[in-house]
């Protein structure tokens, strides 16, 4: 892990102890998209500098004076030169998250264009951008959120581009929530399901919530106005008065678990008046191909109202009557009360909500809508090892888009040059086919391929990589494997024998050793093989014969026996060299005392030989003169 990421996650488990102080959850994080450094806004929420992408660059809106907070003002784009596919990785734990984004493009690149994308969560599809945007919303942005479930220590926010468009976000904000919030009985458990927000409304107030108020909301929910949604025009011919109400006292049952809905959406409400029973009615725009969410927020806040069947009204839902609502009867005055609704097999582009009256006026407080999002298929875990530890050792470059989940979602092209299917019993991806040919590829093929094990076509030709290639590829079920014109060097593994193989390009390596014959039977039987231009393969028809040296797996074992025989030898003549020169340093170079017989006799010696020295000179001397003397020598 590199110094900076070790930094990033010190600064992330700072802001998560510092964040869980005032709030009941373990985790909330903020990012300022695009950001250069840490900040804090009005309402005292720390934002980290921009940080977990996979690429893109970094932006400011063209007019930054307009935007009330820094976090609004830069962003992060993604041009196609990054690939079309990048995402924010982002470290957390298991558990349940409410995730939050702003999107702003304010015509920052000076393009007027502005850019059609996909957002996706954990590689599910949860937001879809298409140019033109709203004037109001291109020009000062727009928050989106949803809640969903993760078990993995890595959540992946993806961007998808549309054509050649550059996605770009101006924010993003998880913050773990509990287990069970939100919670509504379908087919399947809600974990299988995300949340999407497709509308959130509080009565007889404006917009509040983070980024708009300093209210609390643990969540990090803000919430519109029901002016919005609301056709008032139904009420008026009903003869009835929109009329807002304000709670004159603490409302009873907020902010409590799972959901933890605000004080703050039951001290306001709207009620219809009139002679004969007033109509609330309202419109929320919706994707007729999915179910919804409703969760609706009631609380008697009228003091006039004080006993069980003063105000009784009937709820509908795109005609239906789905339930009748006494407030008082469920949770007396001044107390929350809210329920859900499955929406389902919708026919139009509009969800159609209305409460009439029985007895007295119908009353709001706030409304809820969700699209009941199907979590998209991912990945076998050891099919993303694989491929992200190829992503690293082939040197896949940033324009190819190798981010995220490499099979997700189904319906992008997740990963450029890898093709995915279902597993049979359609409960995950695994990865069927890379193409990767003529891409400029200069590492190796990473040991962890062999855990692609429904791999059926590999295609790496015609780029510069190098190693050994892999024991143990094309065991599984590979049909197809072209790795020709590459530089690999080493011999042929025999897992390349594998009888599923039915084309086989090595032609154009470095390739060395005796070729096993059942891959070459691979051309006898149908199938085509190629393995010219490899100097140093063997052992089969249009190849050079082996010598000794050679066999299926590189070294034959004559040759190996051969080589650890002679350097047995050599190892041996070495030793015994090293042996002899020891001891005739020894022998020449003492340096050790002589014992003192032995030293006596040396003295002896020595005075003898001093003194026949003597003589011999005095004789020479005397000879000289003409003389001899005589000496005693005793």
């Amino acid at each position: 892990m590199s110094l900076l990421s070790l930094f990033l996650l010190l600064i992330l488990s700072l802001l998560q102890f510092s964040l869980s102080l005032s709030s009941p959850f373990n985790y909330s994080l903020h990012i300022d998209c695009g950001g250069l450094v840490n900040t804090t806004d009005a309402f005292r929420t720390t934002w980290l500098s921009d940080a977990f992408y996979s690429g893109g660059a970094t932006s400011v809106v063209s007019e930054p004076l307009r935007f009330l907070h820094q976090q609004e003002k830069t962003l992060r784009h993604f041009p196609i030169s990054s690939g079309k596919k990048n995402c924010y990785s982002v470290p957390t734990g298991g558990g349940r998250y409410f995730l939050r984004t702003f999107t702003v493009y304010d015509n920052f690149d000076g393009k007027s264009h502005s850019p059609s994308f996909d957002v996706s969560v954990e590689g599910t599809i949860v937001f879809s951008w298409r140019s033109p945007w709203p004037e109001s919303v291109a020009r000062s942005g727009a928050y989106s959120d949803l809640f969903f479930h993760h078990n993995e220590p890595i959540v992946d926010v993806c961007f998808y581009s549309i054509a050649t468009d550059s996605p770009v976000i101006g924010s993003l904000q998880l913050t773990q929530i509990e287990p069970n919030a939100y919670e509504f009985e379908y087919a399947k458990n809600s974990s299988n399901y995300i949340l999407v927000n497709y509308g959130r409304f509080s009565s007889g107030s404006d917009q509040w919530g983070p980024g708009f108020t300093n209210d609390t909301d643990f969540f990090s929910r803000s919430w519109q106005s029901d002016a919005e949604f609301r056709l008032t025009s139904v009420s008026i011919a009903n003869g009835a008065a929109i009329k807002p109400i304000s709670a004159g006292k603490p409302i009873a049952n907020v902010e409590t678990n799972p959901n933890y809905f605000p004080e703050k959406l039951y001290q306001t409400a709207i009620t219809a008046e009139g002679n004969g029973g007033g109509i609330l009615e309202y419109e929320l725009p919706v994707d007729a191909k999915m179910d919804y969410l409703l969760w609706f927020h009631f609380a008697e806040i009228d003091a006039a109202v004080s006993k069980i069947g003063q105000r009784v009204f009937d709820v509908t839902v795109n005609g239906e009557n789905v339930s009748r609502v006494d407030v008082f009867k469920e949770v007396g005055g001044f107390a929350a009360y809210d329920w859900s609704y499955v929406v389902k097999n919708l026919s139009s582009t509009t969800l159609n909500v209305r409460l009439e009256s029985v007895v007295g006026a119908p009353i709001i407080c706030g409304l809820e809508n969700y699209a009941i999002v199907p979590v998209d298929l991912k990945t076998i875990p050891d099919q993303v090892i694989a491929m992200k530890a190829l992503k690293e050792s082939l040197r896949v470059p940033d324009r190819m888009g190798w981010n995220g989940d490499p099979c997700a979602p189904t319906n992008w092209d997740a990963w450029e040059g890898v093709t995915c299917h279902p597993t049979k019993d359609e409960t995950a991806l695994v990865v069927s086919q890379i193409d990767l040919g003529s891409q400029g590829l200069k590492g190796y093929i990473s040991d962890k391929i062999v855990l692609l094990t429904n791999l059926v076509s590999l295609n790496l030709s015609s780029n510069s990589l190098g190693g050994n290639i892999p024991l143990g590829l094309g065991q599984n079920s590979l049909v197809k494997l072209d790795l020709s014109n590459n530089k690999f060097t080493g011999y042929i593994p025999d897992s390349l024998t594998s009888s599923s193989l039915q084309l086989v390009l090595l032609n154009g390596n470095l390739l060395e050793g005796q070729v096993p014959e059942d891959i070459y039977s691979i051309g006898v039987h149908g199938g085509a093989i190629d393995l010219s231009g490899n100097k140093g393969l063997c052992g089969v028809p249009s190849l050079p014969n082996c010598s000794l040296l050679w066999g299926e797996n590189g070294l034959s074992k004559g040759a190996k026996v051969g080589i650890g025989v002679a350097s047995l030898v050599i190892l041996s003549a070495l030793i015994t060299g090293i042996y002899f020169c020891l001891q005739w340093k020894h022998r020449n170079d003492y340096d050790f005392g002589l014992p003192h017989e032995l030293t006596a006799l040396a003295a002896k010696r020595n005075r003898y030989q001093r003194q026949k020295s003597l003589m011999d000179l005095e004789m020479e001397r005397q000879h000289a003169k003409g003389f001899i003397p005589t000496y005693n020598v005793s």
